[in-house]
């Protein structure tokens, strides 16, 4: 049975506590899954009372709650809601903090301190909370859930595990990452551990190439500050895509428990070949988006959002080549790439077999035959397709591309929130969806190289107009010329399909 917990939000009066955490919240007291007991503290800098953060709280809702607002559910939803004021770098605020969750008349012992903050702070934070007794287990677990990014770099990541471990056990620490809430993300395990049929497959002698893909169709958003530190690499590539390799390429689990889990995912990022700085243009590919038109509307290039400098050469699409040194992965490329301003809004996971060893059709009026596809759609289309030969009606002996299509969620099924389930798993305890140190630290190595060597380069970076699928200079980084990016979950239309 779930145990009752107080659930402090620090940051929250931001964007990420309006726009994800409060309205996942909400939705999982409308839908029965909060335990009975826990309350939710908001912790701001805002001299409001308890009743002035539940007025907040509703308009924050209103356009955010799936089907409407809820009038009954927000009513019990706003027993839930406290909000205290203090200021995140003043220790005395943390001390009565304390003295206000010692209250137990009101507040369960158990707590979960969420950093809805910048990244800046969490060190601040942690400290801070440690100062007061805030992170002892005397009286009822501790829980901290840090939001990526974990450090800007490998050592910068050390320096955070460091400073976190001074005062925090690992068994205390969620690391975020809401990529992985996504149901099609888990679906991923499931398809591939609970279907006999496709492992005798998964492997290098059928597998000829793995494509990873996160296009957005927005441009930066207002976030200058950040993504000019960050970039395309750091902000999707070390953190959600390689997340995503390691469960298409991880090895079964002994146990589906968070360690277990954990231990396989680490292990691929530890296989990943290392890419030395001298390889680094022959694995890896930036590009920044200019001007161009994306959904009917011309849009500004990077270099013209505000707060980008001029001469900015922060990258905006990122591509990798990586390859994974063990028995099942040897020499099958995995190629990886993220962009902003692309042509559509879509993630997928898109696997390519080999060709047949023997071309039986070489004296028909059959071209070569084209590869067989399986194609997980993460978003927005969340489905499972896979692509077969088949000759369609007639005398000529032609093939068209057919597919076996399984839509994962229905029209009529709502959505689920990432941050739902995670939020979740955060007041249950389960680890199996947040990421251990180790898994940090191993992804951040596969990168750190890369970064180092753009850091150097700054007078040029290509770059490819909005509304495209990127630059066709990243095609580099194929090893073959027959292999080309896959921009759609659907055949290609010269196959006579969708």
């Amino acid at each position: 049975m779930t145990e009752p917990c107080t659930f402090v939000i620090f940051g929250a009066t931001g964007n990420l506590s309006q726009n994800k955490l409060l309205p996942a919240l909400y939705h999982l007291e409308q839908a029965g899954r909060l335990p009975e007991g826990v309350m939710i503290m908001g912790f701001g800098r805002r001299e409001w009372s308890n009743n002035n953060w539940r007025k907040e709280v509703e308009k924050i809702l209103i356009p955010r709650a799936r089907q409407g607002l809820d009038a009954e559910v927000f009513s019990r939803f706003c027993h839930r809601l406290h909000y205290f004021q203090g200021d995140l770098t003043d220790v005395e605020s943390y001390h009565r903090l304390k003295t206000a969750l010692s209250d137990t008349s009101h507040f369960p012992d158990n707590l979960t301190f969420y950093m809805a903050i910048r990244p800046a702070e969490f060190g601040t934070v942690s400290n801070n909370l440690a100062a007061a007794g805030l992170n002892k287990e005397d009286n009822g677990w501790r829980r901290l859930v840090i939001e990526k990014p974990f450090g800007y770099d490998l050592e910068s990541a050390r320096l955070l595990e460091e400073r976190l471990h001074r005062d925090y056990r690992e068994e205390q620490l969620f690391r975020i990452d809401h990529y992985l809430g996504k149901g099609t993300v888990q679906n991923v395990l499931v398809f591939r551990f609970a279907n006999l049929m496709m492992e005798p497959l998964w492997n290098r002698n059928y597998i000829d190439q793995v494509q990873i893909t996160h296009a957005e169709s927005q441009g930066i958003e207002k976030r200058a500050e950040y993504y000019e530190g960050a970039g395309a690499l750091r902000d999707m590539l070390q953190s959600h895509l390689l997340q995503l390799l390691t469960l298409v390429a991880m090895e079964p689990p002994a146990m589906l428990d968070a360690e277990s889990l954990r231990d396989e995912k680490v292990k691929v990022l530890k296989s990943i070949r290392p890419i030395p700085p001298s390889a680094v243009h022959a694995h890896a590919f930036r590009a920044q988006y200019g001007r161009g038109v994306v959904n009917g509307e011309k849009v500004p290039g990077y270099v013209e959002e505000e707060g980008v400098a001029a001469n900015s050469t922060t990258e905006t699409h990122a591509a990798l080549k990586l390859y994974i040194d063990n028995w099942r992965w040897r020499n099958v490329p995995f190629y990886i790439r993220t962009g902003k301003r692309m042509a559509e809004n879509r993630s997928m996971i898109c696997i390519r077999f080999k060709h047949p060893p023997q071309q039986l059709f070489q004296q028909t009026q059959l071209e070569q035959v084209r590869p067989n596809w399986l194609v997980m759609g993460i978003q927005p289309n969340e489905c499972l397709r896979l692509e077969l030969q088949a000759k369609p009606p007639g005398l000529e002996m032609k093939t068209r591309t057919t597919t076996m299509d399984a839509s994962i969620r229905g029209d009529e099924e709502e959505p689920l929130d990432a941050y739902e389930a995670l939020l979740l798993d955060a007041i249950e305890g389960d680890h199996s969806l947040f990421l251990r140190y180790d898994e940090v630290r191993w992804a951040w190595k596969v990168v750190d190289p890369i970064l180092k060597v753009w850091s150097m380069e700054r007078d040029f970076i290509y770059t490819y107009p909005a509304g495209s699928w990127g630059p066709m200079e990243s095609n580099r980084l194929f090893d073959r010329d027959d292999q080309t990016w896959r921009n759609s979950i659907f055949a290609d239309p010269e196959d006579g399909t969708m």
